[in-house]
């Protein structure tokens, strides 16, 4: 029992030290240093269990917890490195949504913001499904100033008919304190036969 308290204290205390972190690479370094420490627990736990014959059952099940604690403790690491690069006051979220995808069968985005790309992503067959079921895909997540940003996408893929299909979309977006969403949408028009490209703010 020492042992599981000193290793969720150890645990709380890393994630107090990274809080105070101001240096990401470092903040991953202690992630990665906390890894092998509760890896290293789990090992000495398993360890002096079989040491002390202990049932099977129960040590399967003192296991299984450390499993799941080192599961959340690693989201909370997660979370707190994901403040530190993108502070709610400056973080811009982009994120790809697809209706029923009958004329427009999507192969990649180019995603620019103030005329610097900041995403180039190729979609597979599997993922592009994933989106027809109503799935979401964050292809972006950044930092801007407060004020007007200019955010265009470049959609590539097959069009009506099979044939080649390159369409953009531009939208001047205007960033408050606070985290800012936006939406690349893809959906069909069945009055035109044809996809419709759109950029929303959330």
């Amino acid at each position: 029992m020492q042992l599981h308290h000193d290793r969720k204290y150890t645990g709380n205390v890393l994630i107090q030290c990274l809080k105070y972190r101001v240096g990401v690479p470092s903040a991953r370094k202690v992630r990665d240093g906390f890894y092998g420490l509760l890896l290293l627990l789990t090992a000495i736990a398993a360890s002096a269990e079989a040491q002390q014959a202990a049932p099977v059952e129960g040590l399967d099940r003192r296991i299984e917890t450390l499993k799941q604690e080192i599961l959340e403790l690693n989201r909370e690491l997660f979370l707190l490195e994901e403040e530190l690069l993108y502070p709610s006051s400056s973080q811009l979220a982009v994120f790809v949504s697809m209706d029923v995808g009958a004329f427009f069968q999507l192969d990649s985005i180019q995603l620019k913001i103030d005329d610097k790309v900041v995403a180039n992503y190729l979609y597979t067959n599997r993922q592009v499904d994933a989106l027809h079921r109503g799935g979401v895909h964050r292809i972006y997540t950044g930092n801007v100033r407060v004020g007007e940003h200019e955010v265009v996408a470049l959609f590539t893929g097959k069009g009506p008919n099979g044939r080649d299909y390159r369409r953009g979309a531009t939208r001047l977006i205007t960033k408050d304190v606070g985290p800012r969403f936006v939406e690349l949408s893809i959906e069909d028009r069945t009055s035109k036969l044809q996809p419709e490209f759109s950029i929303r703010e959330w």
